[in-house]
């Protein structure tokens, strides 16, 4: 695996950096795919053919480079969207997860099969799992059981000559005026990153602000086991904020609306009061699950049965509760 990979990887047949620039795609859109930038496309992967659940998207200039692929069962869903787009196979440049979940990167090995010219980019801790994926599909079982093949898929094996390791504040070159920045970001998972946007300036934050999905409209955590850690969590958070970005944009879903400041104050607090409660749980001998459930189920009374559903599958209080309880047990015992 190639330690550095900062400046794009799309070369013409004589192996020289292509000079002609992809096509723009802001006008030709399909109903899943819409600019919400300057050349910035976001594209619904239709997770279990549910709309605005999980999300990629396109950052257009000479070099495109694909942020997220959401999971193998969408991979069709969002090679159809590209080609609408005119992303043909020999386009794009670079293809990024901001970790390796399966709902996040499911679809990543089958799409550098797609686009034979793009650098696939990672966090150093999730890299290995690209090349292997065997021990990341065992453990998915485990968590998802059902629902890894029902709903997710699986993940095909990326070779690891494509595979670029993309270290704390490396750089993607898109276009002459335009990079893509990674920012470390663990706390959802050791091997989280983000990316800043330098010509928009918007942060792709993947899981590491949490969950909200427009028709539900409230921010959740994302807190799954084994890597949660709060601490991590909050200090990533303020990193996002000293960034000074212009909006932040989450794989599940979409741009938040509220300036980036407020974003992250309130993730901080939802994050802080989902573990106030489980920890009250916990020391007076409660069930954390069910204290969740009574504090924050309500939030959830406006929202259709469907939207609760979408929600209760992709973020859900049992998932939530057992990454904190982990987190509060190793703090307690002195192991963090």
């Amino acid at each position: 695996m190639q330690g550095r990979a900062y400046d794009g990887y799309m070369k013409n047949k004589s192996g020289d950096r292509s000079s002609e620039k992809a096509p723009k795609a802001s006008a030709r859109v399909g109903s899943n795919v819409r600019p919400i930038a300057e050349g910035v496309l976001e594209i619904d992967t239709l997770l279990g053919g549910w709309e605005r659940v999980t999300a990629g998207y396109l950052i257009e200039g000479n070099e495109p480079v694909l942020v997220e692929t959401g999971s193998q069962s969408s991979v069709a869903i969002l090679l159809s969207a590209l080609s609408a787009i005119g992303v043909g196979p020999n386009d794009l440049a670079g293809v990024v997860v901001t970790h390796i979940h399966l709902d996040h990167a499911g679809g990543v090995g089958d799409v550098a099969r797609a686009f034979p010219n793009a650098a696939v980019y990672v966090h150093e801790k999730g890299a290995r799992h690209l090349a292997d994926p065997e021990r990341l599909i065992n453990s998915a079982s485990q968590v998802y059981g059902p629902l890894l093949d029902s709903l997710y898929g699986r993940l095909a094996a990326t070779p690891q000559e494509r595979i670029h390791v993309l270290p704390d504040g490396a750089e993607i070159k898109v276009g002459h005026s335009r990079t893509l920045v990674a920012v470390d970001s663990p706390g959802h998972a050791k091997h989280h990153l983000a990316i800043h946007d330098s010509l928009s300036g918007i942060l792709f934050a993947g899981d590491a602000v949490g969950v909200r999905l427009p028709d539900a409209g409230v921010l959740r955590p994302a807190t799954p086991p084994p890597d949660f850690d709060m601490d991590q969590a909050i200090h990533s958070l303020h990193r996002f904020a000293e960034r000074r970005p212009s909006q932040i944009a989450l794989a599940h879903y979409g741009i938040i609306p509220g300036s980036p400041d407020e974003v992250v104050e309130e993730a901080i607090q939802v994050l802080n009061n989902w573990v106030d409660v489980a920890e009250r749980a916990m020391h007076n001998g409660g069930d954390v699950i069910d204290a969740l459930e009574k504090a924050f189920s309500k939030e959830l009374s406006g929202a259709s049965e469907i939207e609760q559903k979408k929600l209760e599958t992709l973020n859900g209080v049992h998932s939530n509760a057992a990454g904190i309880r982990r987190w509060l047990a190793k703090r307690d015992a002195g192991q963090l």
